[in-house]
């Protein structure tokens, strides 16, 4: 599947593991050109070696600061003189009951998922829009759509993804830019790793045994850009076939 991968120019936030890192090599395979961001230059340098991409592709980037956000958008328009496809991809998921306060996971999520998300469109839009041409792809999630105890402000951020989105599809239809949400149920990535609580953290890697590959939502990502340009996928939600929730 090349239609519509090939030679468009993507940037991907959170490619260093997991959902990025899988999609990141699925669109290398298809002949995508890829500028890779994530605060683990390291492994996104290790990355860009194995696909063959070199050092310049990847940005060190930490999606709660604006400034390293566009910086990561502007060097693949120097590079390449446009960017095709932003997916809007980092995030992280430190459950925990809404009565323990852990007021600093609360923070880490607003700040990641839903600004982090904000400042990848906000330095996008610019470029997307002087050329009237793009697409945005953000990733909300299963939680998203549906709420559990012990996932509350998880769930809002990736709501308030999914709401972000819709806007966002209605604001860009004058420019011809695509948007598209894609909401994983579990996939296996490093997502359970980033909870702070032991107790909510061994329950949740127990539920991860079920979880599906990674390339599961690359496949979706490239299912989404590789329509026609009259066809705008605004959403996907997919889960393991086994999952309940």
């Amino acid at each position: 599947m090349t239609q519509g991968i090939q030679d468009k120019v993507v940037v991907i936030t959170g490619a260093s593991s997991g959902l990025g890192e899988a999609t990141a090599r699925h669109l290398a395979r298809n002949g995508a050109k890829l500028m890779l961001g994530a605060r683990r230059l390291d492994r996104l340098q290790a990355l860009a070696r194995d696909l063959s991409l070199g050092n310049d592709v990847a940005v060190q980037t930490d999606v709660t600061r604006y400034d390293e956000v566009k910086r990561l958008i502007d060097r693949a328009v120097q590079i390449h003189g446009r960017i095709d496809v932003l997916l809007n991809n980092a995030g992280l998921m430190p459950h925990s009951p809404l009565d323990r306060g852990r007021a600093e996971d609360w923070d880490r999520m607003i700040d990641v998922n839903i600004k982090g998300v904000l400042y990848g469109i906000g330095a996008a839009l610019p470029h997307m829009k002087e050329r009237k041409s793009g697409h945005i792809i953000n990733v909300s999630s299963v939680a998203g759509h549906k709420v559990r105890a012990g996932g509350a402000v998880y769930s809002a951020t990736k709501h308030a993804v999914r709401v972000i989105s819709e806007g966002l599809r209605q604001e860009v239809k004058p420019y011809n830019i695509r948007t598209t949400v894609i909401s994983p149920g579990m996939v296996a990535t490093e997502l359970p790793d980033s909870i702070t609580e032991p107790d909510i953290a061994e329950a949740m890697h127990k539920a991860y045994e079920g979880a599906i590959p990674a390339d599961a939502f690359a496949r979706a990502v490239a299912f989404a850009m590789s329509q026609p340009d009259d066809v705008d996928i605004n959403e996907i939600l997919f889960r393991p076939t086994s999952q309940e929730y």
